[in-house]
């Protein structure tokens, strides 16, 4: 197990990052572009979630999003004032394939192929998600997540998707494995919004890995010779009371524990015993030669982070897991606590649990509900100080000499925020929905100051 070496950066300066440093922002299909149903597009499992009463806030639905779908020029010249220059994006599966695998929607890959020269045209470089959420409704019907007809299914659209836009340098297979299906098919509040029970949830997650195996391999056989491919992770990040030895390996254990289904795979190519021995019958079925596609070797991983938990050793050495007071500072996203030092303990532990030498941040923000336009400026200093505390944290991180590549701020667009619909506002740049007029907001001035600068203001 590596280890990472405390000043293996010394020589940066102080609030300083390394000169070719990743600085951007990033969206997703489904939560920004609207025209739900245009050109030949189907329908999403988030399309059906959001018509389904009392799943969405308010009713909300993805019809009209940021119509990023017919503004995409206009944001993208947008990003070219606030000085962006690299762009997380999503591809939207059933815009290439409405009924997840059926006939193809040349209408889907011309529209993204637009989007891209327009990207070049403002100096942006993309970095595009195959999988952000919207699975074809279509697949959900046959079992979705739950059996191997998605994997065949994605494998055609990767191989499709990446034929198609050969520019591409930067792809992410996946984003977030354990929202889509623990949250999704486990109970929680995230489209199908269904309850499978152990076995059903440990199976979505096996078959998404396969997914994970079949983007890279479709970047490999298909994509430039020097494109670069992994996957985003939404690990449960843990937080040391202390930096001690002890307090640091009783986080450490927590975080292998939490985090050991998707990363082992990838990074191990197995599950862990424990993990198999903790799922007992509930464990996936596992077909010869998963795992050889499951973990072949990735350029790197992206991490998206929010917040952290708080552990320390326990009594005889077992790590405790500590509840937050009722009072803690939070954004108004009742789950995001204010936990800044998850952004140095989240890429560390990856690092010195896999040796992992290539980390990018591919989320980080946070949502408040209230963020009025006053005089044609939005004060957002709440999030101006979140983002300031959390990447100072990073820094510390890269200081340490934890390989951290990039940031990708989340997000460039108020937008359609899943259950929460779009009461609940994450963007740089404040949406209103009812005109869909854009206003960046301090924020957004700011961190045009970080990126620019190269360092934190």
């Amino acid at each position: 197990m590596s280890r990472i070496k405390s000043g293996a950066n010394g020589s940066l300066a102080p609030h300083r990052f390394p000169e070719d440093f990743v600085w951007g922002v990033a969206a997703a299909a489904p939560q920004i572009e609207g025209a739900a149903a245009a050109d030949g597009k189907g329908e999403s499992i988030w399309d059906r979630f959001a018509l389904t009463p009392g799943k969405v806030y308010q009713g909300h639905t993805l019809a009209v999003a940021c119509d990023h779908y017919h503004r995409y020029r206009e944001d993208f010249a947008l990003m070219r004032e606030l000085g962006v220059k690299h762009y997380r994006l999503s591809v939207a599966w059933p815009r290439i394939f409405p009924d997840g695998d059926g006939a193809l929607n040349q209408a889907g890959l011309d529209y993204y192929r637009r989007l891209l020269g327009s990207l070049e045209a403002n100096g942006i470089t993309p970095w595009v998600t195959l999988f952000h959420w919207d699975l074809p409704q279509c697949l959900e019907e046959r079992g979705g997540w739950r059996t191997r007809i998605v994997v065949d299914a994605f494998a055609r659209y990767a191989d499709t998707v990446v034929r198609a836009l050969p520019a591409v340098k930067h792809w992410i297979t996946l984003n977030e494995i354990s929202c889509f299906t623990e949250k999704a098919y486990g109970g929680g509040n995230k489209a199908p919004g269904l309850n499978e029970g152990a076995a059903v949830v440990n199976q979505t997650c096996h078959h998404a890995l396969l997914c994970h195996g079949h983007g890279v391999r479709a970047v490999r056989e298909h994509g430039a010779p020097d494109a670069r491919v992994g996957l985003t992770d939404g690990p449960s990040v843990v937080i040391p009371v202390t930096e001690t030895a002890t307090d640091i390996a009783a986080a450490k254990q927590v975080f292998s524990e939490e985090n050991i289904r998707v990363l082992d795979p990838l990074y191990r190519g197995s599950y862990a015993e424990s993990y198999l021995r903790t799922a007992g019958a509930a464990q996936p079925q596992v077909a010869k030669d998963d795992f050889k596609l499951i973990c072949q070797p990735t350029d790197f991983i992206g991490l998206n982070i929010y917040n952290g938990t708080f552990v320390r050793a326990g009594a005889e050495g077992r790590p405790e897991k500590l509840d937050l007071p009722a009072n803690y500072p939070r954004a108004d996203s009742p789950w995001l606590a204010l936990t800044p030092q998850a952004l140095y303990w989240g890429p560390r532990m990856v690092a010195e649990l896999y040796g992992v030498k290539s980390i990018y941040i591919t989320e980080n923000g946070c949502g408040y509900d209230e963020e009025p336009v006053v005089d044609g400026q939005c004060l957002d200093l709440h999030r101006r100080e979140y983002l300031r505390s959390y990447l100072t944290e990073l820094r510390r991180a890269i200081h340490d000499g934890v390989p951290v590549k990039g940031y990708l701020l989340w997000s460039f667009l108020d937008n359609f925020e899943w259950q929460d619909g779009y009461r609940r506002r994450f963007g740089l740049c404040h949406v209103d929905f009812e005109t869909q007029q854009r206003t960046p907001k301090l924020s957004a001035q700011w961190y045009a100051s970080v990126m620019r600068e190269n360092r934190i203001l």
